[in-house]
C-alpha cells in the first residue's frame, strides 16, 4: 500500500504543496498489532512509479519490497523542482559554490528540521511504525546521499541507520569533513555507502571518497563501504543496490 499526500514545507517554500509518499507493507494489514521500522528519503518522486520520476525511470522499490516481504515502511517528500537550483540548495547541508550551478545557499538545515519537527511525528501518528531511534533510518542518493550523511550525522539522536548512495562528497569538502570530525554518534550507528565504479572521477574521486569513509570509521560507526561494478549515477543503477543497503539496514536490527 503506498498514500500519497500533500505536504507543506513552510520554512522553505511556504505554503505552496508538494507530494509525500508512505509505503506500507500490505501483510500490515493481516497483523494489526505489528509495527515497522521507517526509512526515511528523499526525492519521493522518484522511488516508486516510472511515470513520476524525474527521468522516467524509477528506482522500483514497491516491487522489490512487496517481492521480499520486507517489514519496512518508507515515508519520502518530493523534492524542490524549481528551476533555480532550488532542489540544490534544500538538499545542501552547506551554503557554498557548486561548479555547475554558482553559490547555493545551503537549506539542508530546514529541510532535515521538517523531516523531523513534522515528517516523522505525522508518519508515526498514522502509521503502524517503530518510532525509537534504533528503528528510524534516513537514505537518498547523490545530494540526497550527502544529505543522508548529514542527517545521520547531525540528528543522530533520531536516526541509527543510514543508506548514501552516489553522496555529493565533492561538494563543500571541507565543511564535510568538519562535519564528520565534530560529530557525536550513537557506536551503534550503522552506515552504507556506495558510489558507481563509472562515475568516479579518476584517482581524485576515489581518494575523496576513500577519506571519507576512513574518517565515518574513525568515528566508529559501522560503515557498510561500496564501489559497485560497472555502476552509475542514475535510478536505474541504485535500484540494483537496493538488496544491499537494504541488508545493511537490517544487519542485526532487534
Amino acid at each position: 500500500m503506498i498514500d500519497c499526500f500533500d505536504v507543506t514545507l513552510p520554512a522553505l517554500t511556504g505554503d505552496r504543496p508538494r507530494r509525500a509518499w508512505v509505503y506500507v507493507p500490505d501483510f500490515a494489514r493481516e497483523e494489526p498489532e505489528a509495527r515497522f521500522p521507517v526509512l526515511y528519503m528523499f526525492d519521493g518522486h522518484n522511488l516508486f512509479f516510472d511515470e513520476e520520476a524525474t527521468y522516467g525511470k524509477c528506482w522500483g522499490l514497491k516491487e522489490f519490497l512487496e517481492d521480499s516481504e520486507t517489514p519496512l515502511i518508507v515515508a519520502a517528500a518530493e523534492c524542490n523542482h524549481g528551476p533555480n537550483n532550488e532542489r540544490l540548495m534544500e538538499y545542501s547541508p552547506f551554503s557554498a559554490e557548486m561548479f555547475h550551478a554558482g553559490y547555493l545557499k545551503g537549506k539542508g538545515k530546514a529541510t532535515m528540521d521538517w523531516y523531523v519537527e513534522w515528517f516523522k511525528p505525522y508518519v508515526d501518528a498514522h502509521y503502524p511504525t517503530l518510532p525509537d531511534r534504533g528503528h528510524t533510518f534516513l537514505g537518498g542518493s547523490s545530494m540526497g546521499g550527502l544529505m543522508t550523511l548529514y542527517g545521520v550525522l547531525r540528528y543522530n539522536r533520531v536516526f541509527s541507520r543510514g543508506a548514501a548512495l552516489s553522496p555529493s562528497i565533492w561538494f563543500a569538502r571541507d565543511r564535510l569533513e568538519s562535519l564528520i570530525r565534530n560529530a557525536r554518534v550513537g557506536r551503534d550507528t550503522v552506515l552504507y555507502m556506495d558510489y558507481g565504479q563509472r562515475e568516479m572521477r579518476g584517482r581524485k574521486m576515489m581518494g575523496w571518497y576513500g577519506r571519507v569513509t576512513g574518517m565515518l570509521m574513525e568515528k566508529n560507526i559501522n560503515v557498510t563501504s561500496r564501489i559497485v561494478p560497472g555502476g552509475f549515477h542514475s535510478e536505474e543503477s541504485w535500484e540494483r543496490q537496493i538488496p544491499y543497503f537494504i541488508n545493511t539496514l537490517f544487519y542485526e536490527l532487534d
